[in-house]
């Protein structure tokens, strides 16, 4: 799966020269990230205007037609994660109101699909992690600063700074004992 720059998002297969289906023509905002989910079956891609759209892999159309499509923060969708048996999404981002990490629940209608928001990171979240043995996430912020969220309990279990610019990057341990953090600076 590739998205870029000018928000073309296309799918390709090792062994084919020529993309599989084009989800997103360019002319749409810039892709910000995207992962299919752990079944492989759907993917979502996050962009820079704060919309998540999913899309079903197994299409057999050109141009397919996202299953979902909203607003995630109201200035840019810059990180989410697929939980559980991807009906629960986590996004981080920038929104006005500093809800800058959300959780959403896509089987209910768009308009009531925000379970939680969490108002943390001045000036936005820029990335995230989900630990499903523990059921935590973990978010990096712009001014550098680490949340950790109990998803369960719908709450910050932490908030520590880690860096003193933008955290750019979070890895999690396969036995999440550790996480890593990397930053712009």
């Amino acid at each position: 799966l590739t998205g870029a720059q000018d928000g073309s998002v296309r799918m390709f297969e090792w062994t084919r020269p020529q993309q599989l289906v084009c989800f997103q023509q360019a002319g749409n905002a810039r892709v910000t990230r995207m992962y299919f989910n752990a079944q492989g079956n759907k993917c979502g891609v996050a962009d820079g205007e704060g919309f998540l759209s999913i899309w079903q892999v197994n299409q057999t159309t050109s141009n397919p037609k996202p299953y979902l499509s909203w607003q995630c923060h109201s200035k840019t969708t810059s990180d989410f994660a697929f939980i559980t048996s991807s009906s629960l999404i986590a996004t981080s981002g920038q929104s006005n109101d500093n809800r800058n990490v959300c959780l959403w629940d896509t089987l209910v209608s768009s308009g009531n699909s925000l379970i939680h928001a969490f108002t943390c990171h001045d000036h936005g979240a820029t990335v995230l992690q989900y630990a499903p043995k523990h059921q935590l996430l973990i978010s990096g912020g712009r001014k550098g600063y680490i949340c950790i969220f109990d998803i369960r309990q719908r709450q910050i279990l932490f908030t520590f700074q880690a860096h003193e610019s933008a955290v750019k990057a979070l890895a999690l341990d396969p036995s999440e004992d550790y996480f890593v953090t990397g930053s712009a600076e």
